[in-house]
């Protein structure tokens, strides 16, 4: 195999590495093998086209071409002239998919299934990154900047799946890409011939001339040990780097950063897993808005917006069954199991969305009764919640909402019935994989009471006030039963741990529980209006009572409004079998905004106007503080090194020229001047394109040099001096000494650059090619770093058989 064959295929190579990190964010990953094909077939349109050859700019062209063409036979065939040219329609049928794909992206959690939109974005994009990965590698001969593509493509795998790609899939991003600089670099020595000897062969770099091998004693490695060990090295500083940098978050309920504008971000809540969603969302550095509502009610403190249920319990995570949906009727249906006897308030609410905020599901008041909006909505009747049919979401939209504020007494949650056998079996299931903890730990929270309303009750007072949790954001995700058994244990999470972890363990008791997902009532503006920001984002516990319905808790501490109906009617007389509070860590100052202007920080509301004092809380909330100054510094010295390293290769020659060309050369050797002065001259050409040639004496590499170079003759004639001054410090018994070596030099620097072409002027200015150089001596340091290792251990043992067989130590 040649070597640009040899390349191209590890160009491609390192194009499906980096793409592997893909991977774990769609299922199924039948996309890879659509990728496989149509990069092996762009990639074998390149190796054609450059054998016959055509300009570099044509054969990237024909690649792209054949790639649009594969991608519109593969997607929008029907919309094609003909089926395969991309016209009008298919280039509109093409950035309608891209939209939806990118609107997928935001809608679906880790592992996102494979829509039409997401699939073009993984096909076409692994296909744009190969493209570009061959031009630079292949077609430019150029394959360390083809690492900038490939780091692309694995950012974002690693920013998509939230924690990172996963220690597997950057190292096999990293093999790929180390493979093809290997494969660069046995190239480029097969077109210098042999340049690696051992000692003492005459053998030397290029450029080198006589006399600049490796050294004496120290035997000059062979390039696939010297690539190995350059590349074990980059692949453990990138391993290193990342670590000690701080992380970019983001949130699916908000836009990672500020989010100005539409293009801010934003997405949905997962109908997967909200967890991340969540804890994104209550981390944002910035509580943006996310709506804002004016409503008739006169107490908003239970005036939680839901979005929806998840009532499905898999061991795994918590999610919504996959029920039918509906049109939205005029009048939504009666609440399930909501009897005539209880206390109602119908309220009118009139709910705006922020423009950046899009996603499927309708955050509603619970229960609502009737709802009228525009757009294209569909209704769920068994969580009782409105989704958005054929891409329509809740971006900039305005709705009028009315709902029943529900209000049953104590009494009645106690007296009330078994609910219905098919209700209570669908939702008291649990897995078979949920720990034994679970379920003890819910029998024994609630050894005492007399009926389902003093186990909920005694749940919610256990994880609120007396269990001796915390509520901390920056605790491990988790929503599995092993995520519920090491909540328990750690007793640190927030408002999805404490939800998950209640709705379980009431299931295990037999009170049919799930899990709504949404915001909390939000702040009361100067205008009037309430405002929801991302840090409302919550997750709370419904659970059933047969004439009430579903019905809310609150286990979070420093969270929401704990509802009245959750204290009975013996709370003032004192409980004589209710521990104590736990101790709990000194109080951080929390920054939620109060539900209730009359308690404290430090409190919760209660029966009537009474406020109840909660233990104190070690991370209630993020801090709005802005980013620490340690991630100022990190984010700083991150960008200042991606600043500066593009930099050090002229760095490096401008300092190296400096001190080859100083007077009287280094530490006033002339010999050893005017052998800097040779290789400076030698690095000169190399970094204008003219390779440097061992084989060739001084005199005939100077004419190389003039001829390829196109000097002038007076440059020329400086080139030759040059060379003629390093023959006779070479082979003349008494070298005679030279004088303006450097101001020759640096004419023919002079004459190269005024023929060289603007590209070939920036390429030996800011990435010269003689700088490999530094890898050479780094390589050079490192060889006889194990040299001298390997061969002091044998000494050592050689000296201490000696000494030991010395007359006088040997015993009689």
């Amino acid at each position: 195999m040649s070597g640009r064959a040899r390349l191209t295929l590890c160009a491609t190579v390192a194009s499906l590495c980096a793409a592997c990190a893909l991977l774990p964010l769609v299922d199924p990953v039948t996309w890879v093998f659509e990728a496989v094909i149509l990069l092996g077939i762009v990639t074998g349109v390149g190796a054609l086209t450059r054998r016959i050859p055509l300009a570099r700019p044509l054969t990237i062209g024909a690649q792209a071409l054949t790639g649009l063409l594969l991608l519109t036979l593969l997607f929008t065939r029907g919309q094609a002239i003909g089926g395969l040219l991309p016209g009008p329609d298919a280039l509109a049928a093409f950035g309608q998919l891209v939209r939806n794909g990118i609107q997928d992206v935001g809608r679906y959690a880790i592992p996102a299934p494979l829509t039409p939109g997401i699939r073009l974005l993984l096909v076409g994009g692994v296909l744009v990154i190969g493209l570009v990965v061959d031009a630079l590698a292949v077609t430019y001969r150029s394959a360390a900047p083809a690492g900038l593509p490939l780091l692309a493509l694995y950012s974002v795998a690693a920013g998509l799946s939230q924690g990172g790609a996963g220690w597997l899939w950057f190292l096999i991003a990293a093999a790929g890409y180390l493979l093809l600089l290997l494969a660069e670099g046995r190239d480029r020595l097969s077109q210098w011939g042999r340049v690696f000897g051992a000692a003492g062969s005459g053998t030397a770099r290029p450029g080198g001339g006589q006399g600049f091998a490796a050294g004496p004693g120290i035997p000059a490695p062979a390039p696939v040990r010297t690539g190995r060990r350059i590349g074990a090295l980059v692949l453990g500083i990138a391993l290193v780097v990342p670590a000690a940098l701080p992380s970019l978050g983001g949130g699916l309920l908000g836009p990672p950063s500020d989010g100005q504008g539409p293009g801010g971000g934003g997405g949905t809540i997962s109908a997967v897993n909200p967890l991340v969603s969540l804890q994104n969302s209550l981390n944002q550095p910035a509580d943006k808005e996310v709506l804002n509502y004016r409503t008739t009610a006169a107490d908003t403190r239970d005036l939680y917006l839901r979005i929806v249920a998840l009532d499905q319990f898999d061991g795994t995570a918590w999610k919504p069954s996959e029920r039918t949906v509906t049109d939205v009727p005029d009048q939504l249906p009666q609440p399930p199991g909501l009897g005539p006897t209880v206390d109602l308030e119908r309220i009118n609410t009139s709910i705006s969305t922020a423009e950046w905020y899009a996603q499927n599901w309708l955050p509603l008041p619970y229960p609502a009764s009737r709802v009228d909006i525009p757009g294209r909505w569909r209704f769920e009747p068994q969580g009782r919640t409105l989704v958005g049919d054929r891409g329509q979401n809740t971006r900039g939209v305005q709705y009028q909402v009315e709902s029943l504020q529900v209000r049953p007494t104590p009494r009645q949650l106690a007296d009330a019935p078994a609910p219905p056998e098919r209700l209570r079996r669908e939702y008291t299931k649990v897995p078979r994989s949920l720990p034994p903890v679970v379920r003890t730990t819910a029998r024994k929270v609630t050894h005492g009471a007399r009926n389902a309303y003093e186990k909920a009750v005694k749940l919610q007072e256990w994880f609120a006030l007396y269990g001796g949790f915390t509520y901390d954001t920056d605790v491990r995700a988790g929503s599995g039963s092993e995520a519920i058994a090491r909540f328990l244990e750690q007793k640190q999470g927030f408002c999805v741990h404490f939800s998950f972890s209640m709705a379980a363990m009431a299931r295990t008791l037999g009170i049919p529980a799930r899990v709504a997902v949404g915001f909390t009532p939000g702040s009361k503006q100067p205008d009037g209006t309430t405002s929801v920001g991302l840090k409302d984002a919550h997750a709370w516990p419904e659970l059933y009572f047969q004439g009430i319905g579903w019905t809310r808790f609150e286990p979070t501490p420093s969270r929401g409004n704990t509802p009245d109906y959750s204290y009975p009617d013996t709370a003032n007389t004192g409980d004589p079998g209710r521990p104590a509070p736990e101790p709990s860590q000194p109080a951080a100052p929390s920054d939620e905004p109060s539900a209730d202007p009359t308690c404290g920080p430090g409190e919760r509301s209660g029966t009537g106007s009474a406020c109840v004092q909660l233990p104190a809380e070690s991370g209630a909330r993020p801090s709005d503080g802005g980013p620490s100054p340690w991630a100022v510094a990190g984010i700083s010295l991150a960008a200042l090194l991606v600043l500066l390293l593009p930099a050090l290769p002229l760095l490096w020659r401008v300092r190296t020229r400096s001190r080859r060309l100083a007077d009287g050369g280094p530490d006033g050797d002339r010999t050893a001047g005017t052998l800097a002065a040779w290789r400076e001259l030698l690095d000169t050409g190399w970094d204008y394109g003219i390779l440097p040639d061992d084989s060739l004496t001084p005199r005939k590499a100077a004419a190389r040099i003039a001829r390829i170079g196109e000097l002038s003759p007076e440059d020329a004639e400086a080139a030759h001096r040059v060379a003629a001054a390093v023959e006779q410090a070479l082979y003349a018994p008494q070298p005679r000494p030279a004088d303006g070596l450097a101001a020759d030099v640096t004419r023919v620097r002079t004459g190269l650059h005024t023929k060289a072409t603007r590209g070939l002027r920036l390429r030996a200015l800011l990435a010269p090619r003689s700088a490999v150089r530094v890898l050479w001596a780094v390589s050079a340091r490192w060889t006889a770093f194990l040299v001298r290792c390997a061969t002091s251990r044998p000494v050592t043992t050689a000296r201490r058989a000696a000494a030991a067989l010395r007359p006088g130590r040997q015993r009689a």
